[in-house]
């Protein structure tokens, strides 16, 4: 990345509920903990800012500010944002650790031009509605996306999206649905395939096998 004026955040205060091991920012991979492969691509940026479980430890030796996160991703963001100090964000989920410094890159070159910009990918799989157990309505893939982070936006902006939610008690999986809700333009910019999120005890054997050639 080199040096570059952004504030990075990192909720990392999630249980891990669907993959039954404990936190994630804790979980090792590849000798590494998904933390530690999460603040990588951001090694060059001026700031960097992590929530983590109330109680927990913050780990020794990673460059970054820690900070007890909230109930809900959601919350954890709105509580980095506050200790946010420079115009440009990147908020980046924890459960992505291969991340390439060209897809930071990317994202960051489309939040300095639009002011909201994140990853996506092309559905490759074919999607249907179930109806009960049976094989319904097939929806077109050729429309849909894969939303991906880091994702990136103007401080000021992404501020305003939480107070905006916080107000009309509205909830979101990521924040680009919160800058949507306030009828802001999100850009779309190419995602990358090894940048999936570590969700189900099956997603480990695939994520172990890419950190052994990982080289971002």
């Amino acid at each position: 990345m080199g040096k570059v004026e952004v504030s990075v955040l990192i909720p990392a205060a999630g249980q891990g509920e669907r993959l039954g091991l404990g936190p994630k920012a804790f979980l090792r991979v590849g000798g590494r903990t998904l933390l530690e492969w999460a603040l990588l691509p951001f090694q060059g940026a001026s700031e960097v800012l992590v929530a983590l479980p109330p109680g927990a430890e913050p780990p020794r030796g990673l460059r970054a500010t820690f900070l007890e996160g909230g109930r809900s991703r959601q919350e954890s963001v709105a509580r980095l944002l506050e200790a946010a100090s420079l115009p440009v964000v990147l908020v980046h989920d924890v459960a992505r650790p291969f991340v390439s410094r060209k897809l930071v890159e990317r994202v960051l070159e489309a939040t300095r031009r639009e002011g909201a910009a994140v990853p996506v990918l092309p559905v490759p799989d074919t999607l249907v509605r179930p109806e009960e157990a049976r094989y319904g309505e097939v929806l077109p893939r050729e429309a849909l996306r894969l939303v991906q982070t880091p994702q990136g936006f103007f401080t000021a902006l992404l501020r305003e999206a939480h107070a905006y939610a916080r107000k009309r008690g509205l909830t979101a999986t990521d924040d680009a649905q919160l800058v949507r809700a306030l009828g802001y333009p999100v850009a779309l910019v190419e995602g990358e395939r090894t940048a999936f999120k570590i969700t189900y005890q099956e997603d480990l054997p695939l994520a172990e096998a890419l950190a052994r050639v990982w080289n971002a």
